[in-house]
């Protein structure tokens, strides 16, 4: 009984007992409803394959889809000062900025890198909406300076993802401060020539649309992306009026003239990199390298034998023929 209880039984138990899975391995689309797989998911940069509805993507996630080879090296961003205005609501401003890490596993709201896209060297900054609405705030400012910076140290064109819920309140004035810190930044560029593209997602709201979101030389958004100052539903209130369809989405702006592209999330990396090579006076995308030639060995030639005395078939008929032995 003991051999029956201690190994059969438990044997058995493991083979029809109920295997728990794990909750992050499917993902359901808000527009659609439709189940993804985490798989699936990730490797069409977070955009629904059923019906195209381009999800959150993170900063970091982004920047391995947009980069050769998915490396990109780091730009460090200055620490601003923390807690300026010991701001507290219901919770302290340091224990939700301890919290947004902890959920994001990134340190701020903003990202910057260095790498190349198609060979093209470019200098990037994105958003993260997942780090507190990517709200700006003077770390924000402070990254998007710092990009600036190292794009002219570099002479590589900008390229910036926006993607915010507006200024951020626990740093008061001094998150509206970086409206015109960040839009002198975008004139450093412009004083040294270099491109500087707006990728605006969803959404896109607030004082971030008010200072460097809107000052792109070419300004591209994601599909039905949110772009706009003040919201949909505080506009209704305020004038009292039912908004037209589709209204402040990305391509209701690019029908207006405020976009000049609406590109999905899956063409980007391509058409920010023609765009760039015609900015910059370059050559057009190189997509990819010819394989090397195969090295094929020649077999040595053949050594150089002594003439060989004519046959028959091919003697002189009136050469002289030795005697007969």
């Amino acid at each position: 009984m003991n051999w029956i209880s201690n190994y059969v039984r438990p044997k058995i138990n493991s083979l029809f007992s109920r295997r728990e899975v794990p909750e992050n391995l499917w993902t359901k689309c808000d527009e659609c409803g439709t189940m993804l797989f985490h798989r699936e998911l990730r490797d069409n940069q977070r955009v629904c394959t059923n019906c195209g509805h381009h999800m959150h993507i993170a900063p970091r996630e982004r920047f391995e889809a947009l980069f050769d080879g998915g490396t990109f090296t780091e730009v460090r961003v200055p620490a601003p000062v923390e807690d300026p205005l010991k701001f507290r609501d219901q919770k302290r401003y340091p224990d939700r900025l301890r919290a947004a890490q902890k959920a994001s596993a990134e340190h701020e709201a903003m990202l910057v890198a260095e790498g190349e896209i198609h060979r093209t060297p470019i200098v990037a900054a994105a958003q993260d909406f997942g780090f507190m609405a990517g709200s700006m705030g003077m770390y924000v400012g402070n990254a998007i300076i710092a990009a600036a910076e190292r794009a002219v140290a570099l002479k590589r064109p900008l390229v910036l993802f926006s993607a915010a819920g507006g200024a951020r309140m626990q740093e008061g004035i001094l998150s509206l401060m970086q409206m015109p810190r960040t839009t002198v930044a975008v004139e450093m560029l412009k004083e040294a020539g270099l491109p500087y593209i707006v990728v605006l997602t969803h959404p896109t709201t607030g004082g971030v649309t008010a200072s460097y979101a809107m000052l792109g030389d070419v300004q591209i958004a994601e599909p039905n992306a949110l772009i706009c100052f003040a919201g949909p539903r505080v506009i209704e209130q305020t004038i009292r009026e039912t908004l037209p369809e589709g209204f402040q989405r990305a391509e209701y702006l690019l029908d207006h003239g405020m976009l000049d592209r609406v590109t999905p999330r899956g063409q980007l990396r391509d058409e920010i990199a023609t765009i760039l090579r015609m900015l910059t006076g370059e050559g057009p995308v190189v997509h990819g390298d010819l394989p090397k030639p195969v090295e094929t060995t020649q077999p040595d030639p053949l050594p150089v034998q002594d003439a060989l005395p004519p046959t028959d078939a091919t003697a002189d008929p009136n050469a002289p023929k030795p005697p007969a032995g």
